[in-house]
């Protein structure tokens, strides 16, 4: 099968969210940004396994990372197969073809996913040994930097090397920093029951709205200098559900219904 259209039915079966922006894009552009997101779902799905505990975690995180820092001009076809032998059984699909999504994209950009990916996997680790301590704000602005944040420098990166769109990269920053609040919203009560709290002592559900608001008005900011084309056709329909997502848990939703998604989503493409 056609890797890209392989590529496409694991993305729509691990995050509707990302699909429909993807599957927007036009070709390389999709290759690129369906790579990126494959590579840090791999990971993230890692960092979030029930199964695995923590050491485990940042040792395979940090062999993910190293085995990209190696890559010359492709990966080997065994080339993730030392860290993944002994767990592949109980990894999700999308972790353990990560070689597949790191090949997937176009070759003058595929080195910069890798890079990005395997800096993540290190931040990873990190929070991984430290059991995801956030006491401070600033904790809580290195977290989201690290696998969030990052990943709308990422972005600006790849906008500028399809078509030489330019974007605010602190902007860019917050972007990110902000989906990943408000993911951190959304999933607290299953965080807590597994012993991982994401807010810094002290704060209050209302504190993390601020703070994720705060980002996303660095979001909007970001989106509103973005000229029509594919940069903000894709970046649109992320920063919408979040939006949609913090409302509804403020009026005591837990989370956005699909047919809420589905609403949301074609309210923002049809520009309304």
């Amino acid at each position: 099968m056609n890797l890209i259209i392989d590529a496409l039915e694991i993305l729509k079966e691990t995050s509707r969210t990302f699909y429909i922006p993807i599957v927007r894009l036009p070709r390389g552009l999709q290759e690129a940004v369906a790579s990126a997101y494959l590579c840090m779902r791999a990971i993230d799905e890692i960092e979030d396994h029930p199964e695995l505990d923590n050491l485990t975690k940042a040792k395979l995180l940090r062999t993910i990372s190293l085995t990209l820092q190696a890559a010359v001009d492709g990966f080997a076809v065994d080339a993730f197969s030392v860290g993944f032998t002994t767990y592949e059984k109980i990894l999700p699909e999308v972790s353990f073809r990560i070689r597949e999504w790191a090949i997937l994209a176009p070759e003058t950009i595929a080195p910069r996913i890798w890079d990005a990916t395997a800096a993540m996997a290190d931040r990873m680790a990190y929070w991984a040994e430290n059991n995801w301590q956030i006491t401070t704000e600033s904790d809580l602005d290195r977290y989201t930097f690290g696998v969030a944040g990052a990943v709308g420098l990422l972005l600006s990166d790849l906008w500028v090397w399809y078509d030489g769109t330019q974007t605010n990269r602190t902007h860019a920053i917050g972007f990110g920093r902000g989906l990943q609040a408000v993911n951190i919203i959304r999933n607290h009560k299953e965080d807590v029951v597994r012993g991982v709290d994401f807010f810094p002592e002290g704060w209050s559900a209302e504190n993390m709205q601020e703070y994720a608001r705060r980002n996303l008005a660095l979001a909007d900011a970001y989106n509103s200098a973005l000229p029509d084309g594919p940069a903000l056709d894709f970046c649109q329909i992320p920063l919408g559900l979040a939006y949609g997502t913090l409302n509804a848990i403020a009026d005591g939703k837990e989370k956005l219904s699909r047919s809420d998604v589905l609403a949301l989503i074609e309210q923002v493409t049809a520009g309304k």
